[in-house]
């Protein structure tokens, strides 16, 4: 038996479709190209909180959106905001997106000051 919907329960059902998809959607691997990629460059930012950390990374001059891993996942890696500072050189290993104009990438691996960070272990490449 279904049961009819008043206009606002409709809205409010459409709305956590809507979001619940897109949140969906950005926190999964789809939007990502399936070869590794690797992006060196200096830190513009450090944020370490939810949905999951970003570093933005100045890589000549173009900046980078560098997603990690969620902020617990990304801490239990060794990732803080105090390992890594503005301005340091910093190496990504990861899947950049498949949209070739967005300079975005999840990364799995983060190297600073030699030191290796893997926010995802498990999706590392083949050594």
């Amino acid at each position: 038996m279904q049961l009819p919907l008043n206009p606002m329960q409709g809205v409010v059902l459409a709305a956590a479709l809507m979001f619940g998809t897109a949140a969906y959607a950005h926190h999964g691997w789809s939007w990502t190209q399936d070869e590794f990629f690797e992006l060196k460059g200096k830190i513009a930012a450090i944020y370490i909180g939810n949905p999951h950390a970003t570093l933005d990374v100045d890589a000549q001059g173009e900046v980078w959106r560098v997603e990690m891993a969620p902020p617990a996942r990304t801490i239990a890696a060794g990732f803080t905001e105090e390992v890594a500072k503005l301005g340091d050189a910093v190496t990504a290993i990861g899947h950049r997106s498949r949209e070739e104009a967005e300079k975005r990438m999840k990364a799995v691996r983060i190297i600073v000051g030699g030191k290796r960070y893997d926010v995802y272990p498990d999706r590392l490449p083949p050594a």
